[in-house]
């Protein structure tokens, strides 16, 4: 089985980093682009700026952190299963959030005795 995580720092963006409804349908959408199934929504707005919406999914989770002060967002996209794909889950999310540049960085996991998975 193929795990990977995909971790992505956003600068720059210049949507609505506040508007948690917004942010909530972003990454709906960026589940079910990758073949993802959401299991359990979390939104929470913090005092002052920033939002974070986390999505529990069947294949593990999908998140969002943001610093509207500083245009800044962090994605993280933690998915397994064969046909599942992270990638396709940021593009929807890099398209709606419009960064002006961004730093990926993808994991692979394994389960059992190391080196049994093969990404």
């Amino acid at each position: 089985m193929k795990i990977s995580q995909l971790l992505v720092d956003a600068y720059g963006c210049s949507a609505d980093l506040n508007d948690d409804g917004f942010l909530l349908d972003l990454v709906e959408r960026a589940a079910e682009a990758a073949r993802s199934h959401v299991v359990e929504r979390l939104v929470h707005r913090y005092p002052k700026e920033g939002v974070t919406v986390i999505l529990i999914l069947a294949e593990t989770h999908l998140s969002i952190h943001t610093w509207p002060e500083h245009g800044y967002a962090a994605v993280d996209v933690f998915i397994c299963g064969d046909g599942r794909d992270p990638h396709a889950a940021w593009a929807v999310i890099k398209e709606g959030l419009r960064p002006a540049s961004f730093e990926e960085k993808e994991i692979y996991r394994t389960i059992g005795r190391k080196g049994e998975v093969k990404p």
